[in-house]
């Protein structure tokens, strides 16, 4: 299976940690020159020291302003574009639909969704001048399950989906794929908060909440970042070249969310 990206131009948003930053070591390791962003100045800057090559800067995807000019300036450096992934994603709030306010529901909408149009919009001249070229957004399981309490964010990851579908007919002409994954809950500090909290509402032990929520899933797992950064190399590389205008679910078999 070829998985080389030798000579491949490539942006990550959010690369300083979790699935960004995986999916940046991957796609360095398999030749690729990487510019990634980061609103975590610490983050991005361990991302930077321990993968060789790899550029960045700080920038707040949600400042419409300072992310297009991020945009502009990676593609400049990098002396074109092949691929792009729209990593940055957001929780968002955790409420009943009637208390969310319409300022926490437009944050998380601006970073879920807008800067995915932001980062395709700017992309796709680069990605036409290079002859083709892909695309990959991130969705999630809550695109695919109704999410309860999680409106805004269930929303977003919904809107990516047709999103990335709409562009992949467009762009399909051009040797542009479009994709995007649905990962479900992934290993690390988040599902460990979610997974503490779980556990002390309902007086329980951690480990029998992680196994509450693991027995939703056919392979009783959580997936991890790696799980993800895998995925996505497969769809830039040459190995996922028929594929485009897909939603697929990296998820360990979920069988919904709560």
């Amino acid at each position: 299976m070829n998985l080389d990206l030798t000579g491949k131009r490539a942006i990550i948003s959010a690369g300083g940690a979790g699935i960004g930053r995986r999916t940046a070591e991957l796609f360095t390791a398999a030749g690729a020159r990487v510019v990634t962003c980061d609103l975590d100045a610490d983050a991005l800057e361990a991302a930077k020291a321990s993968i060789p090559g790899l550029e960045g800067s700080v920038c707040n995807v949600a400042d419409a302003e300072a992310y297009q000019a991020f945009l502009e300036n990676a593609i400049d450096r990098l002396g074109g574009l092949d691929i792009m992934v729209n990593n940055a994603g957001t929780a968002g709030p955790t409420a009943p639909v009637e208390e969310v306010s319409l300022e926490d529901w437009t944050a998380c909408l601006t970073v879920n969704m807008t800067s995915a149009f932001l980062g395709t919009r700017t992309a796709v001249p680069a990605l036409k001048k290079a002859g083709g070229g892909s695309i990959v957004n991130l969705s999630s399981a809550a695109g695919k399950f109704a999410f309860p309490m999680r409106s805004p964010y269930s929303a977003a990851k919904f809107g990516i989906v047709g999103f990335t579908r709409t562009c992949a007919m467009e762009l399909g002409q051009y040797g542009i794929r479009v994709n995007c994954i649905q990962p479900g809950p992934v290993e690390g500090a988040r599902i460990d908060r979610v997974i503490r909290a779980k556990a002390e509402a309902q007086g329980i032990s951690e480990n029998a909440m992680r196994d509450q929520m693991t027995s939703g899933t056919h392979l009783r797992s959580f997936v991890t970042a790696s799980d993800i950064a895998h995925q996505i190399l497969f769809l830039c590389s040459d190995a996922g070249c028929r594929i485009t205008g897909q939603a697929l679910s990296v998820d360990a078999g979920l069988e919904g969310l709560m």
